[in-house]
């Protein structure tokens, strides 16, 4: 449920009526948009008397949300939400390009790839230091080292960085981490989601290879159920019937979710294709649709990366995507 309060409340009239309704044995959360203020109601809402809550000289509407997600709900926030990551963010005007090796492999190869991706144009740095494989013969990452070599690259370069997690007992490793990734394999590990959410960190929460955006979303809502409100989603494509793509990268699901929630959507055009000649294209296409940003694999020496090379580009065809894509971007902002 939602209460629109009328232009003109003061921040006590707010506060007494949110006192009134945590009496009910509701949380409140308060949104502060361009136009309207709206305090969204969570928790058994049944027995409130909505018409009550109406006839109060402050409030202008109640409505009900019939969607099991709140928080992440658009009709609990109307504005973006923006997230801050460093020197950066997620969200509004800026267009986020997160950029990076698969794998971690070594310190000499992780600041390379850093050094060429800032200077093209990425926002923050991503690197895996626990990559989850689906062989057990297959490198697995770094670990604890790979974060090591990732803050090293920060402190040259200055870019955040972005690295997946995959086990809450992790958590203490990834303390000077600026986002933490939920990875595909992950998105419905709720009691992982569940730890996230008592974090103040940004989660960049991937969407599961068969799930549904509803899906999608209750995972964000278990983290932002927590208290942590710094929630980042990413398209990278779910399995279909196609063989010559990894995966099929669903583009619809930036519009769709862009009317279903606030939070910021960016696609992955590396793992929804596999294909590192189509990323450029697919990049092109996100930008057009509406999509917060981008989260492209960039290797040194794609042909003997450890980690899916088939689909890493080479510094100079991030460049080339970089400049494409901002030449998109642009002519967007000119019909606007």
């Amino acid at each position: 449920m939602i209460a629109v309060l009328k232009s003109g409340t003061t921040d006590k009239q707010i506060e007494n009526l949110s006192s009134w309704l945590k009496t009910q044995g509701l949380d409140v959360h308060l949104s502060r948009g361009s136009e309207h203020i709206i305090l969204g109601l969570i928790g058994d809402t049944s027995k409130i008397d909505a018409e009550l809550i109406e006839s109060l000289e402050i409030v202008d509407s109640v409505k009900r949300i019939s969607e099991p997600f709140k928080s992440a709900n658009r009709k609990f926030h109307p504005d973006d939400s923006v997230i801050n990551v460093g020197n950066t963010s997620v969200g509004g005007n800026i267009f986020a390009i997160m950029a990076g090796p698969c794998s971690v492999e070594s310190e000499e190869q992780v600041m390379e790839i850093a050094r060429a991706v800032k200077a093209a144009g990425a926002t923050m740095l991503r690197g895996g230091a626990f990559k989850p494989r689906t062989s057990p013969y297959d490198f697995q990452g770094l670990k604890a080292d790979g974060i090591e070599l990732l803050l090293k690259a920060k402190k040259e370069t200055g870019l955040p960085i972005v690295t997946e997690i995959m086990n809450a007992n992790h958590l203490s490793l990834f303390d000077e981490v600026d986002v933490i990734q939920v990875g595909a394999r992950n998105m419905q590990n709720f009691e992982l989601l569940k730890e996230l959410g008592k974090t103040n960190k940004p989660i960049l929460l991937k969407r599961g290879l068969a799930n549904t955006l509803k899906e999608l979303l209750m995972s964000a809502e278990y983290i932002m159920a927590g208290g942590n409100e710094n929630v980042i989603l990413c398209e990278r494509g779910i399995r279909t019937f196609e063989t010559y793509t990894r995966n099929t990268l669903d583009l619809s699901a930036v519009p769709m979710l862009k009317e279903l929630t606030h939070l910021p959507v960016i696609i992955d055009p590396s793992h929804a294709t596999g294909v590192a000649r189509l990323v450029k294209p697919m990049a092109m296409a996100a930008a057009a649709c509406g999509a917060d940003g981008l989260m492209i694999e960039v290797h040194n020496d794609p042909a003997h990366a450890l980690c899916d090379g088939a689909q890493s580009l080479t510094p100079d065809a991030f460049a080339g995507v970089t400049r494409a894509v901002r030449r998109v971007l642009s002519a967007i902002s000119e019909e606007d």
